[in-house]
């Protein structure tokens, strides 16, 4: 049995949908927070339990049977997300879960300037001393994310960034895909498992793509990291998301995003989408 939380989100969600596509839904179970949230799996036939990592003493029953676990990181930026994940691994190791799989992100390291980095690469450390066996995703930074982070582009032709440094901008529905793929595999993934799209490149060389797409030029300006807070706090940002946001362009500055890998393209048998292909495409699409 395969049993996945945080199915009402995006990222989960369409991994089920994945996975339906090749077992029955009684080999599958979500687990959510509010089940009316996950109704359209009931409606499938899915068991849908209760859980919440809040709520430690709801997730042995929610996790228990699970062959496979795929737990989904928590996404509150205010939230102590370490504890969070690590009540959901002790739960699942009391239950006796046969493997772990955890949603994490390339660059997940203790000194990355990225904090949810950190959490992750914390969560990991927690996951090799459970005694479980488990694979960490350490998907791409989530291309969808540039619909916001590039700004209006399109109307101003300047892309403003604090600092600039390569980022393997991967698709989230990619990553789903992958994750639904390697749950069905019967290779283990062992460990930190990097799943990214093929290129890296910065926000001057999007720059470049986006003066192609657009047909017109399209800059980058790096305004320095003050000015970067400055600017996003008079355009309504709380200064808390804007710092938080810095660090992540500080990490893809130091690096911490460059990496890529062929792994995803394999899993899915096809290339993995571009920078390019989303700047092409309407917003709403992602």
């Amino acid at each position: 049995m395969i049993i996945v939380t945080g199915a009402t989100g995006a990222l989960n969600g369409a991994t089920v949908d994945h996975l339906l596509e090749t077992l029955p839904a009684s080999d599958v179970v979500v687990v959510a927070r509010d089940a009316a949230k996950a109704q359209r799996f009931a409606d499938r036939g899915v068991e849908v339990r209760i859980g919440d990592y809040g709520d430690p003493s709801s997730l042995p029953a929610a996790f228990d049977g699970a062959d496979q676990l795929l737990l989904v990181s928590s996404s509150d930026p205010k939230a102590d997300a370490v504890s969070l994940h690590r009540s959901a691994v002790e739960a699942a190791v009391s239950v006796g879960v046969g493997r772990i799989l955890y949603t994490s992100h390339q660059g997940a390291a203790v000194d990355t300037p990225f904090g949810p980095g950190r959490d992750h690469f914390a969560t990991e450390q927690i996951l090799a001393e459970s005694g479980v066996a488990w694979t960490s995703l350490r998907n791409g930074f989530y291309a969808h994310s540039l619909n916001w982070l590039l700004g209006a582009w399109r109307e101003t032709g300047v892309i403003s960034v604090p600092c600039d440094g390569p980022v393997s901008w991967t698709w989230r529905e990619d990553a789903a895909e992958a994750a639904a793929r390697i749950l069905l595999s019967d290779t283990a993934y062992d460990g930190p498992t990097t799943l990214t799209a093929t290129a890296a490149p910065t926000f001057t060389e999007i720059a470049a793509i986006a003066t192609e797409v657009a047909g017109r030029p399209v800059e980058t300006r790096v305004l320095g990291e003050e000015a970067y807070i400055a600017a996003q706090v008079a355009a309504g940002q709380p200064e808390f998301m804007a710092r938080f946001m810095l660090g992540m362009y500080e990490a893809a500055d130091q690096g911490f995003f460059a990496g890529t890998s062929p792994l995803l393209g394999e899993l899915l048998g096809r290339e993995a989408r571009t920078v390019r292909e989303l700047l092409e495409a309407p917003a709403a699409a992602h």
